[in-house]
């Protein structure tokens, strides 16, 4: 199917100097794609939407270069999360790679046009992203004109995009995972029997409330309560959206998956925080541990994905690195683009 025929106009975006564009879905749903204005970056003043107190790494390779096209990278948001991160853009327009960043159907500003526009970041099967995904790979690739891509995954997105990614071989140039959901942050009585049961009350009862995230960690971040950054706290709730156990269900049997091995054939850099935080309480160290997963679980799963995945740990870091106290953030954004300077030369 042509992809004119799947999506409407680039038009302004919520963020000064980003364009949107709506991807229509099998079924009706929407998903959204966001990237920087054609015309080149915005000027710094003209960025509302996320505090960017410090200037993003530059390093050797900051240049945009004339003579090599670099792949584009496609930016996949955690649960209870959206696109507003526009430092993590510029960092990697800036080393020469078009930075475009989706938002599932459901989430973010794709919340609004969505066929069930009261349970929002809710799909009874998660395996449904990959028409969304398939979506905005296929504009970026027919419509922009790159014929490479990398993927670039955080929290729950670290889980979609390597599920969407192993399934369709030769797709991807390279991945890069922030803090990615591989497992259930919990004791063995949580992720043994308590999922078990929680796969039979998803026939059941699919859509019973289950607990949800804590407020901590997004009150940490929020400008507004003493954090260092301004979202919409629409999309992104302190006290997140209700979680249900279909939904739930779905992310354990393909966590499950990962653990069997998914054996991507692009190589992989998965970074985390070197330290687990507390998920259930206020602390002091919310935004310099990852306070939402135990990034233990990330490291023994890294093997799963594939056989060129590489692990690094940074002290100090969040469990969004991107949204990391300095210089932990720009850290994460360095090695980062080095990394894929060296795998995609």
């Amino acid at each position: 199917m042509r992809n004119d025929d799947l999506a409407g106009p680039w038009r302004p975006d919520v963020l000064a100097g980003f364009e949107q564009r709506q991807m229509k879905l099998p079924g009706g749903e929407i998903a959204t794609l966001i990237r920087r204005q054609a015309a080149g970056p915005a000027d710094a003043a003209g960025r509302p939407a996320a505090r960017r107190p410090a200037a993003g790494p530059q390093g050797s390779g900051s240049a945009r270069s004339a003579t090599v096209r670099k792949p584009a990278v496609l930016y996949l948001h955690g649960f209870v999360d959206y696109f507003f991160q526009t430092h993590m853009a510029d960092a990697f327009e800036e080393r020469g790679y078009r930075f475009y960043a989706i938002e599932l159907r459901g989430y973010g500003r794709s919340i609004a046009h969505g066929q069930d526009p009261d349970h929002p970041n809710f799909v009874p099967e998660i395996a449904v992203y990959a028409q969304d995904l398939d979506a905005a790979a296929e504009l970026i690739a027919e419509e922009e004109g790159h014929s490479e891509l990398i993927g670039l995954g955080h929290s729950t997105g670290g889980l979609i995009m390597p599920l969407w990614a192993a399934k369709r071989p030769g797709r991807l140039k390279a991945m890069v995972l922030n803090s990615p959901w591989l497992d259930f942050n919990a004791g063995w009585i949580m992720r043994g029997p308590f999922t078990q049961v929680m796969h039979l009350i998803a026939k059941v009862a699919p859509m019973a409330p289950v607990s949800g995230i804590k407020v901590h960690y997004g009150r940490a971040l929020h400008h507004e309560t003493g954090g260092e950054w301004d979202y919409d706290l629409t999309w992104k709730p302190h006290d997140g959206f209700p979680a249900y156990p279909v939904w739930f269900s779905s992310v354990r049997r393909w966590q499950a998956r990962v653990a069997e091995g998914i054996g991507l054939d692009c190589p992989v850099l998965m970074m985390t925080s070197l330290r687990r935080g507390d998920n259930a309480h206020h602390h002091d160290e919310l935004v310099t541990t990852d306070s939402v997963l135990d990034p233990a679980q990330m490291w023994r799963l890294a093997p799963k994905l594939g056989a060129d995945v590489e692990v690094r740990a940074l002290e100090g870091g969040a469990h969004d690195l991107s949204l990391s106290p300095e210089p932990v953030r720009s850290r994460f954004l360095e090695e980062s683009l080095d990394w894929l300077d060296r795998v995609t030369a």
